[in-house]
């Protein structure tokens, strides 16, 4: 049986999530809270009360940069310390030996590129001008920060950036509804698709490869046969395999995680992902990393966000304010309260959400300490919180859809699949072809050009709404 990148093994021989994750949480605290460290480590409830540990991870960094970033070195050390591949350490999967080669099969379209940034919205699709007013008025209704506006702004001025010329993008999870293959292939790029090996989910991508204008690189077995049937690699027993695949190809290379499962399979899903990226920079020390942020998380904002937020508790309607108070009461302040402090700079947007659990909040994180410690090193970082989306992962859950049915009603926008990964890919554009912006803190880097759908400028804070969110979004679902 092939090693994979899984939990350590428990005396019993369960592979149970809890103690690693809090584990990892604890040590990456200790590095610059023993306090938060210590509650941590003692905590019994993790599954239920995770949320409190996972913002001490942010509060605990922003005061200094230095505290952040020995946050992330201590969260990464951790996690290769205490995940495993096989019943062997973490690391032994850098320098693994493949037990077979994948080939590459091109597919290039038959179509012309497309030659402007264009953004399908609502069934239109949004150019020029037209483009300019919906990210401004995004803006102005805080559901995008305003240098989303500046960045993507960049990229309509520049058309010729969309085929990033010499660069390869990898897409790991090229099959995701969030995954940026299809803008990129319809702009002209080339990019190296990796996903597992199923059938259906090739097929799909090969047709829109052949109706593009860009170049897809598919991993197979055996090139003789049908593309479709041969293709992929399954990340968790074969970094290797794709590591070696990934270091033949041409062009500069931006490694993308756009990896999404349930449970501890996304936490080992970014683990692995975190080593592959560490075998190919072994190789090729010029790759660049991508990565896509929930904004159901906690995040430090700026100030302009918490104006914004208290400008709209100030403002709310007058019933609005009425049906609160008991709201609040009867619920001991949990429902519909502000989202900051008046005066907080920065502010903390705590937007985790229960049902997501404490493994999905641990898989994003590993993300963001990693493209926090690669910047740190000079390394092309593209990192970028996307909105809430109408996923089919997301959507299956029905509390969660009911909450986007409701958010609007918030000031929330939940973006359709199209909208969302036509934007994010924009914004990666932006960030291979025309730089990335350098910020003094890393708190700040994650906050730039974040498009957020709402979450960190409304009045409430993201929890405190979210279950009536869900009345609402039950309610108008029913009607």
């Amino acid at each position: 049986m092939p090693s994979t990148v899984d939990f350590p093994a428990a005396a019993d021989g369960s592979r149970g999530t809890t103690a690693t994750g809090r584990g990892i949480v604890t040590d990456a605290l200790r590095a610059a809270d023993p306090v938060g460290a210590r509650a941590a480590e003692n905590e019994t409830a993790w599954r239920s009360r995770y949320l409190q540990h996972f913002r001490r991870l942010v509060e605990a960094g922003i005061d200094d940069p230095r505290a952040w970033l020995a946050i992330a070195d201590s969260g990464l050390t951790s996690v290769q310390e205490r995940m495993v591949f096989g019943d062997r350490p973490l690391s032994d999967a850098i320098g693994a030996v493949p037990s077979r080669t994948l080939t590459t099969v091109e597919v290039t379209g038959r179509s012309q590129p497309i030659p402007e940034l264009a953004l399908p919205y609502h069934g239109h699709s949004l150019r020029g001008g037209e483009l300019r007013d919906r990210l401004a008025a995004w803006s102005d209704q805080g559901v995008i920060e305003p240098s989303v506006v500046d960045a993507v702004g960049d990229v309509i001025d520049h058309p010729e950036w969309l085929s990033l010329d010499g660069h390869t993008v990898v897409v790991l999870g090229a099959g995701a509804e969030m995954g940026p293959v299809a803008p990129l292939l319809g702009w002209g790029a080339r990019v190296a698709a990796v996903d597992l090996p199923r059938p259906a989910v090739w097929e799909r991508m090969l047709k829109v490869a052949r109706d593009s204008a860009g170049t897809l690189l598919v991993p197979v077995a055996d090139p003789g046969e049908d593309p479709a049937g041969s293709a992929g690699a399954d990340l968790l027993t074969e970094v290797p395999e794709t590591a070696d695949w990934l270091g033949g190809l041409d062009g500069r290379l931006i490694l993308g995680n756009y990896l999404y499962a349930d449970g501890g399979m996304h936490v080992r899903l970014s683990v692995a992902a975190d080593v592959l990226g560490s075998r190919v920079v072994g190789v090729r020390p010029d790759t660049g990393l991508a990565f896509l942020a929930t904004p159901t998380d906690v995040f430090a904002v700026p100030r302009s966000a918490v104006e914004q937020s208290s400008r709209a508790y100030t403002g709310r309607s007058r019933t609005a304010k009425v049906l609160g108070r008991p709201l609040r009461w009867a619920t001991r302040g949990r429902l519909v309260h502000r989202a900051y402090p008046p005066e907080a700079d920065p502010g903390v947007a705590d937007a985790l959400v229960p049902a997501q659990g404490p493994n999905y909040a641990l898989a994003k994180r590993i993300q963001r300490w990693r493209a926090a410690a690669a910047r740190r090193d000079g390394r092309l970082v593209s990192f970028h919180v996307a909105p809430s989306t109408r996923t089919q992962s997301v959507i299956k859950n029905r509390a969660l859809a009911a909450a986007y049915a409701g958010a609007r009603r918030f000031g929330v926008e939940i973006f359709e699949p199209d909208t969302a990964n036509t934007l994010m890919a924009a914004l990666l554009v932006r960030d291979i072809a025309g730089g990335v912006t350098e910020h003094e803190h890393p708190w700040q880097d994650e906050a730039h050009a974040a498009a957020h759908g709402g979450l960190w400028r409304s009045a409430y804070e993201p929890r405190s709404m979210l279950g009536l969110a869900a009345v609402l979004g039950y309610a108008a679902s029913h009607r």
